[in-house]
């Protein structure tokens, strides 16, 4: 596995452990909530036999319907867009937004089958009372021993609540590794080249869900 696909698949699992937020929980601290939601999703994850066996589209309504509203992707394609944001026009910024959640949706939910015995252990979080941008830093102890994976997030409040905008993943954070591929992107076919090439693999993406949900 390439250190890029690690790093999504890792990062499927931090947004992932997000699953089952309930509307509560945005008074909760948040380090307290990310602690308590991933303690609860990998256990689902390890006991649920149709994610252990691969059912996608269980997953993928699951994520669709509990991890959206706790994610702020609008600023998630900002920052992995950079400077040409601001070049784009309100409906690509709605369209390239709405193609990369979906492929983080699709990246996210085929990481969470692979959940196995895998625990997560957090680290005392370094912040004011007043924050209003925080970071909550875990790693991944794998079960059979080996160097544990950092996992850190970042966390904005809004008025409704914390939300995640970015996580790091073996050192990287996921917004800077997308920041070069969308660049590259633009740089050849412009936003809407970008837009075109996030559809098609996402159409690529949903077509083997699908595929994997039937057998």
């Amino acid at each position: 596995m390439t250190l890029f696909k690690r790093i999504l698949a890792m990062a499927g699992l931090a947004l992932g452990s997000m699953a089952f937020i309930a509307p509560a929980s945005a008074q909760e601290a948040p380090d307290a909530l990310v602690k308590r939601i991933s303690q609860e999703v990998l256990e689902t994850a390890k006991n649920d036999k149709d994610i252990q066996g691969g059912n996608q589209k269980k997953v993928i309504e699951l994520v669709e319907s509990k991890v959206l509203p706790h994610v702020d992707f609008q600023r998630m394609t900002a920052l992995a867009a950079g400077r040409f944001w601001r070049q784009a026009s309100p409906e690509q910024q709605k369209q390239l937004t709405e193609e990369f959640r979906d492929l983080l949706v699709y990246t996210y939910s085929g990481a969470i089958t692979q959940v196995k015995d895998q625990r997560l252990e957090f680290k005392p979080m370094r912040s004011e009372p007043n924050d209003t941008e925080v970071e909550v830093r875990s790693q991944v102890v794998q079960p059979r021993g080996g160097d544990p994976i950092q996992l850190n997030y970042r966390l904005e409040k809004l008025p409704t609540g914390w939300k995640i905008y970015d996580v790091n993943v073996l050192g990287a954070w996921l917004v800077e590794t997308y920041k070069g591929n969308f660049a590259a992107e633009i740089g050849k076919g412009g936003i809407d080249g970008l837009i075109k090439t996030l559809s098609e693999k996402n159409k690529r993406l949903a077509a083997s869900a699908a595929k994997t949900s039937k057998s």
